[in-house]
């Protein structure tokens, strides 16, 4: 069983093109299905039926969100494709199987408010602080993906006139400028701050941890959640909430839904879209809590 998922998980990665993260994620999905089937007495991928997903889907119970559920399925779904289209089976059993309903989930956001506060945190006179608060900036000015940020090199940043070169999903390039208050403060942090985080050896990402290597997307989780908390935003803060943030804020002044599709990166312009819901919902907000008669 172990060979078909290795095998399975190469495929994403060479033919499919998908970032190692995604290919991670199916790797935990298989990896939680397959202790399921081990308690279960299967040993071998053609004895799983749909009633074994169903029951698989079924034990998670209220543990697992809709959405963690359905994120599941659709894993095995993929997964037995790539098994049936290799003669390894003749159907897929996850084919029949429902997913859950899933309610509307729209993206979290912060306010400016809380953006400022974020942003005021990093002690820039120190160059751990000067590199937090580029990245911060650089988070909210770019709309990038966490991993974008922490996969991001030297060779993708031009300060002048002002943009990154993002890889992102499936190695897909785009450029995004990043304004310029976030352009003098990574020119803050490459000229005052990074030469003294990088350490014996040379390092091409941009933003470095204390031991100069590059910085993981744990590490920036860690320093945004440790900002936060003194900034006191009491919403459980992530990085993709800047990224949220950024979206649904140019849309709110007016920016136009294909040009934020180019640059966030999104394939479809319909994931662009749940942003102008977003939008809708703050505005409703505003006028429930502001207007003499709600």
């Amino acid at each position: 069983m172990e060979n078909e998922v290795d095998l399975f998980l190469n495929n994403l990665a060479v033919e499919r093109g998908l970032s190692a993260n995604t290919i991670a994620a199916y790797s935990v999905d298989l990896a939680h299905f397959r202790a399921y089937l081990t308690e279960s007495s299967v040993s071998n991928w053609r004895e799983v039926s749909q009633n074994s997903i169903s029951g698989y889907i079924q034990s998670m119970g209220t543990s697992f969100s809709p959405r963690s559920r359905a994120r599941r399925l659709a894993a095995l779904r993929t997964f037995f494709s790539y098994l049936q289209k290799a003669g390894r089976m003749e159907g897929n059993p996850a084919s029949l199987v429902h997913f859950p309903k899933l309610g509307p989930q729209l993206p979290k956001t912060l306010t400016m408010a809380q953006i400022e506060g974020l942003l005021a945190q990093p002690d820039v006179s120190k160059p751990p602080g000067r590199r937090d608060r580029a990245m911060f900036e650089l988070l909210y000015a770019c709309g990038l993906r966490v991993s974008e940020l922490s996969e991001l090199r030297l060779s993708q940043v031009v300060l002048e006139p002002g943009y990154v070169t993002v890889h992102g999903k499936g190695e897909k390039e785009r450029l995004v400028p990043m304004g310029e208050v976030a352009a003098e403060c990574l020119r803050d942090y490459l000229q005052n701050g990074r030469s003294l985080l990088l350490k014996k050896g040379h390092a091409r990402e941009v933003f470095l941890n204390a031991r100069g290597e590059g910085l993981s997307r744990q590490g920036v989780w860690k320093i945004i959640k440790s900002c936060a908390l003194k900034a006191g935003i009491a919403v459980n803060i992530t990085p993709h909430m800047l990224r949220h943030s950024f979206a649904t804020h140019l849309l709110e002044n007016g920016a136009d839904l294909r040009s934020l599709q180019v640059m966030l990166g999104h394939s479809d312009i319909s994931t662009t879209q749940i942003y102008t819901h977003v939008a809708r919902e703050r505005l409703k907000e505003i006028h429930t809590r502001y207007h003499p008669r709600p």
